[in-house]
Order: C-alpha cells, then structure tokens, then sequence
C-alpha cells in the first residue's frame, strides 16, 4: 500500500485530455476542475445549477488563463436529467479521457423523494452515478489511459445496505442513508472495474476519499458542525478538518496519477483518514463483497434502465 504523500506538484501535463467533473461549481469539484484547467485539460462542468456554474467557470478561467472550461446541466437526482445531460456531453465530445463522479449530496433531516420515487439521497449519490456513466461510458472506452473515478466518503466504513429497504421507507436517519450512498459508490466502482477489466477496455475504474475538508457541503448541518467545519475553527479543528485543496487531491491523484490501478481507493492516511495528502488505502470489508456488489448491481440496473455496455475481450 502506498504511503507516499502526493501532492499538487505531481500532477502531469493533461493537455489534449477532456475532463467531466460533477458537482464542480463549488467544494472538491470546483478544486479538482481548477487543478485539472492548470495543468491543461479541458474541463467541463457538470452542475445542477447552470448560473453557479458559470460563474465557476468564470473563476477557473481566471485561475487558468488560457484553459478551456464549459457547463453542462446536470441533476444526477433526476434520471430524465440525467438521460438529457448524458445526450448532450455525448453530442459535444467523441471522447472523453476523465469522468469524476464527485456530485452528491448530505440529505435533509426528513426523507424526501425524486421526481422518479427515489429516496433523494440515494438517487442523487448512487443511482444518478450509476447512470451517468453507463449512459457515457462509451465516450471512454476507446481512450488510451481514461478513468472514472467516483468520490466516496470515510463514513461507508459504518454503512450496511439493507437491499430490501435501499429507499429507506422503515427507517430514514440521515447520516446512515449518506454512509450506505457512500458505500455503494465503492460497491459500484470495484463491479465496474472488474467488468472493464474482464472486457480488455482502456478505461478502468477507482474511488477516493477527501477525508474531513471543509467545504460548503456541511451547510445543511447544525450550527454546532457548521462553526466546526468552518474557517473560524481552524485554530481548533486543525488536527482534524483540512482545506478543500488538499481534500481534493484524493480524487486528482486517483484521476491522474500515472502509478494509481483500476479498482485502487485514494484518501487521508492514517486509522482515522482525517486529513492529509492522499496514499492508496482499503475500504470497509463490506465495500469488497462481490455477491452485494452483483446484487446492487442488478437492482440499479431495474430503477435506473441503464446498462453499461462494454465489448467482448479479443480473443
């Protein structure tokens, strides 16, 4: 397992690559769009709102004079959305080098539900994920070097899927519906990548991590965890919440390192995997069980209606 602490300076050159960044307006996306533009990838931002997007772009255009930035709408809590977004990036690109599938969301306190029925965190941090990139995965099978990478979170170590009740109609607490999400975004990629690996395709498929960072995803907390999440307990919370910056480079390093492998997991070191730069780590035990991950599989299939088609390996 790697301990070398990355960092930004190890980023390689990513001109003439095209990077799809979800929830990228603000937090780890907007960071991971903004290190991408520098070192020259043309990053397009996937965003439910178009105007926080632009302005994003805006911004990173200014970080990155000279680099190439568009939007693209997408609410991953929508699978009409989700189909119509998908559409249009394939309509813009004939490929596409990097997928990170940062977008997600916290939930509310009480359970909501999508448009199509689904318990909204579930829907927007799996299954929006899960069919966004079967719906655009063959924009990176042909690429020489592509990958996915999905963004999970430290807590799916606590997580358990209960498949009998994934939307959560017995019971809703909301920090266990995010960490069972969580939980199936590892789930999600370590099935995908045995499939691209078993088909020979060129893209591969990893997760990361930021570890505690403070960004504007703890906005729908109590006032208690906002103030600690935020730039005012830093004197305090230091040991333990890092800047979005260095939260971000799990997911760039997972997305660009040139040693990182389909089906690796990339964060904070240490037990805790609070902050630091990111190294190679493992998941729950939970997040490695094949027969869970076929099952999760099959039933994101039925809800979603999206396969990912990939091509018979040569023989």
């Amino acid at each position: 397992m790697s301990r070398h602490a990355w960092t930004v300076e190890e980023v390689p050159d990513q001109h003439g690559r095209t990077a799809v960044i979800t929830g990228a307006n603000t937090g780890i996306g907007f960071e991971v769009a903004r290190i991408l533009a520098r070192r020259g990838a043309a990053v397009v931002l996937a965003c439910r709102t178009p105007a926080k997007a632009a302005d994003a772009a805006d911004r990173i255009r200014t970080a990155a004079p000279g680099s190439t930035v568009t939007t693209l709408r997408l609410d991953l809590a929508s699978q009409e959305s989700v189909r119509e977004a998908a559409e249009e990036l394939r309509a813009r690109h004939e490929r596409v080098d990097l997928l990170i599938n940062n977008a997600g969301m916290l939930g509310s306190r009480e359970r909501t539900v999508t448009e199509d029925g689904f318990e909204a965190t579930f829907a927007t941090n799996h299954l929006g994920v899960f069919a966004f990139t079967g719906l655009v995965l063959d924009r990176l099978l042909p690429v020489p070097g592509s990958r996915i990478v999905t963004v999970s979170s430290i807590v799916h170590r606590y997580a358990t899927l209960d498949f009998d009740d994934l939307h959560s109609l017995r019971t809703y607490r909301r920090d266990a519906v995010y960490g069972r999400s969580k939980l199936a975004n590892l789930m999600f990629t370590y099935a995908l990548q045995r499939q691209l690996a078993a088909s020979g395709a060129h893209t591969v498929a990893l997760a990361a991590h930021p570890g505690m960072s403070r960004t504007e995803f703890t906005r729908d907390l109590g006032p208690v965890n906002r103030f600690l999440f935020g730039p005012r307990a830093k004197a305090v919370t230091g040991w333990m919440v890092q800047d979005k910056a260095v939260g971000a480079l799990g997911a760039v390093r997972a997305a660009v390192a040139p040693e990182a492998r389909g089906g690796e997991y990339y964060g904070p070191p240490g037990r805790a995997q609070f902050t630091g730069h990111p190294v190679r780590i493992e998941s729950s035990a939970r997040s490695y069980d094949t027969a869970a991950q076929a099952r999760l599989w099959r039933e994101s299939e039925r809800l979603t209606g999206v396969g990912h088609p990939l091509p018979q390996r040569q023989k």
